[in-house]
This record gives C-alpha cells, sequence and structure tokens, in this order.
C-alpha cells in the first residue's frame, strides 16, 4: 500500500515510476476488442507472439482468476469486477517491475474491493512479484480487517 495526501501526490508518485504499469480508472480498454484481445495484445506487439500464443497466454491469466466468462466481452458490456481484471491482466501479462493499481475504488466502486484485490493478487502470486496499490489516506479504514 502506498498512502498519499492529495493528487499532487498521487501525481507525483506515479511520475516517479515510469517502469510501472498502471492499472487506473483514466485508461481505458480498446472498445473494439475483446477482454480476451486486450490482454493478447500486449504480447503480439511488445514479444512479437502470434495471435494465438498471446491469447492462450490470456485465456490461462482470465482462468485463474477465474474470469473466462468475459472473455470475449467488450468494454460496454463489462462489470466493474470483469472491468478490473481485464486492465490488471493487461498489466500482469506486460510483466512490468512494478504494477500500480491507481485508486482501486474509482475501478471497484460496487464492491468492497480491500478484500477482493487481496485475493485477486494471491491467485496471481508468480506473475507480478511487485504489485503496488496507491490509495488516499482517507481510505486507509477500509482497508482494515472486518
Amino acid at each position: 500500500m502506498i498512502w498519499v495526501a492529495d493528487a499532487a501526490e498521487r501525481r507525483a508518485l506515479i511520475d516517479s515510476l515510469p517502469e510501472a504499469a498502471l492499472v487506473a480508472d483514466d485508461l481505458p480498454l480498446r472498445a473494439n476488442l475483446s477482454v480476451l484481445e486486450n490482454i493478447a495484445i500486449v504480447p503480439q506487439y511488445r514479444q512479437n507472439l502470434s495471435y494465438q500464443d498471446a491469447a492462450d497466454q490470456a485465456w490461462a491469466l482470465l482462468a485463474r482468476l477465474g474470469q473466462t466468462d468475459c472473455a470475449l466481452k467488450r468494454d460496454p458490456a463489462l462489470t466493474c469486477v470483469e472491468r478490473f481484471v481485464a486492465k490488471l491482466l493487461r498489466a500482469v501479462i506486460l510483466q512490468p517491475p512494478i504494477i500500480l493499481i491507481d485508486r482501486p475504488a474509482l475501478l471497484l466502486p460496487d464492491i468492497h474491493y480491500p478484500p477482493f484485490l487481496e485475493t485477486t493478487l494471491q491467485a496471481l502470486a508468480g506473475d507480478c512479484e511487485d504489485c503496488r496499490i496507491l490509495d488516499y489516506a482517507w481510505n486507509a479504514p477500509l482497508y482494515a480487517p472486518r
């Protein structure tokens, strides 16, 4: 967890981590692609993988999270959880040194997100070694055990 006091501190922190893959509300999925394609496009272009090999990797990640039902959906049809999973896996498949989840309340407004994040990130252990959650300090009580 990284706690920040305000938007200026948040922006400065994001800017100080250019090597991080950002998972954020303001970084949309490609609306013309399915979830599977949004994830698979990363290794296609970054590693020059064929679509089939990239899609197999993306499918395996979706399966680890139990989210294969959303694989063929496009952005407008996604729930908040499905959209978050697509954005997170798009970052995970990139294999960056750091994954930075910015203000999860904006990404997951319909659920109590701290336990969901914990479960999701545990399922991805080994694929994202350094995942940091960036949130405002006033949200800290939400992360306390219930």
